[in-house]
């Protein structure tokens, strides 16, 4: 039961919703750099108990859990917020649809131009 409604002829002008988005993807990635990066610093500049078992590399991997995880979440915050704004920002624009049939390719093959038909595997070009 799909409402299928048919495709706009050659000619008919349609109205469009134009905005620049942003990534959000990069806004993760960046943010949990940051995170990781801010953790370092943290995690170093704290001064440690010199008689503890616990290395500085196996703290800054535990609190770079922390750290990530949170960069990632202001990183996703901030690239949502990013793109409220731009639909904001959108401008609606009238497009004129055009069918263009395409050209063909040199060296392409038409639709069953060697005569042999479909197979079901590839023909070896080395075997005749």
């Amino acid at each position: 039961m799909s409402d299928a409604t048919p495709a706009p002829e050659t000619g008919d002008r349609q109205q469009l919703s134009v905005r620049r988005a942003p990534k959000i993807g990069a806004f993760l990635v960046v943010g949990g750099t940051l995170g990781f990066v801010i953790t370092l610093i943290v995690t170093t500049l704290v001064p440690r108990n010199p008689e503890s078992q616990v290395g500085l590399g196996a703290l800054v991997a535990y609190f770079s859990l922390y750290g990530i995880t949170a960069g990632v979440l202001v990183g996703a915050i901030v690239g949502v917020a990013l793109d409220r704004r731009s639909r904001r920002r959108a401008r609606t624009m009238e497009a004129l649809r055009e069918v263009v049939d395409p050209a063909p390719i040199e060296g392409e093959l038409e639709d069953d131009e060697r005569g042999d038909g479909p197979r079901d595997e590839p023909r070896d070009p080395r075997v005749s």
